[in-house]
């Protein structure tokens, strides 16, 4: 049945073409039921990893045909390759700032919204083996502390929220995206390390979490657009779509510990 239904739509997609020959649709963003197909080209911060990549999986289950690229890494590196040229249709940030750096260069083609808000924790040890209970204890020069670069914008959350409670730290290093200061914990090259909630949360026993007030002054938004001349329009607006209104989106999104926006 499944493979006498396919052969029927063939047959019909074919009448249609010789009926319609000049067209000119693009095989490539949408299907014969004008939804969308083809491969859509997704750059994301590096602190969605797990949630993206699961609504991709998502996403390709519900529109058959479809397959979904990811680049992940710090959102600064992610703009830099967009206004350089990089080809992709959709960017999602895990900052306005580093957002603008694409809508001020005019590579964005409409305006970016908001879907997800993400706050700070400290990433210990598991066990929390030097008993870390604020932020104000990572200043002790006996811990080996990493942060994000100050460009990433985890790095520029983490300095406001330092600056904030007037801290100074002398970092063993500053890591380019949030995953690369979390795997220093993890493989034990550093005692802690300022992260998102959320990549404690994908890290599971590897790390343990301490939440701190001071993490209120800086609650990063996470913005996404379609990106100018966009190679999958219909696929970017649709994946768009998953994320920012769909309430699966919302829901694996929150599960993993990211805030209503």
């Amino acid at each position: 049945m499944v493979r006498l239904t396919a052969a029927c739509a063939a047959v019909l997609l074919a009448l249609s073409a010789c009926s319609d020959s000049g067209s000119g649709s693009d095989a490539s963003s949408s299907d014969a039921a004008g939804g969308p197909s083809g491969t859509v080209t997704v750059f994301a911060a590096a602190s969605l990893e797990e949630t993206f990549t699961a609504l991709g999986e998502d996403f390709e289950e519900a529109h058959p045909g479809t397959e979904v690229e990811f680049s992940f890494g710090g959102s600064d590196s992610l703009a830099a390759g967009i206004t350089g040229g990089a080809p992709a249709d959709v960017f999602a940030s895990a900052s306005p700032a580093t957002m603008e750096i694409v809508t001020e260069a005019d590579r964005a083609a409409g305006e970016p919204t908001v879907f997800v808000r993400n706050q700070l924790q400290i990433a210990t040890l598991p066990g929390n083996p030097h008993d870390i209970a604020s932020l104000r204890d990572l200043a002790d020069d006996e811990l080996q502390v990493v942060l994000c670069d100050a460009e990433v914008p985890c790095g520029a959350a983490a300095q406001r929220v330092l600056d904030a409670a007037g801290i100074e730290l002398t970092p063993v290093s500053y890591e380019q995206d949030v995953k690369s200061a979390l795997t220093k914990v993890e493989l034990r090259e550093a005692d802690a390390a300022l992260v998102y909630r959320t990549d404690v949360n994908a890290a599971g026993d590897a790390v343990h979490g301490v939440a701190f007030p001071e993490s209120a002054e800086a609650v990063n938004d996470y913005p996404i657009v379609e990106l100018q001349d966009a190679p999958n329009a219909d696929a970017a607006r649709a994946f768009i779509d998953l994320v920012t209104t769909s309430a699966e989106g919302q829901r694996v999104l929150t599960d993993a510990g990211f805030l209503a926006p």
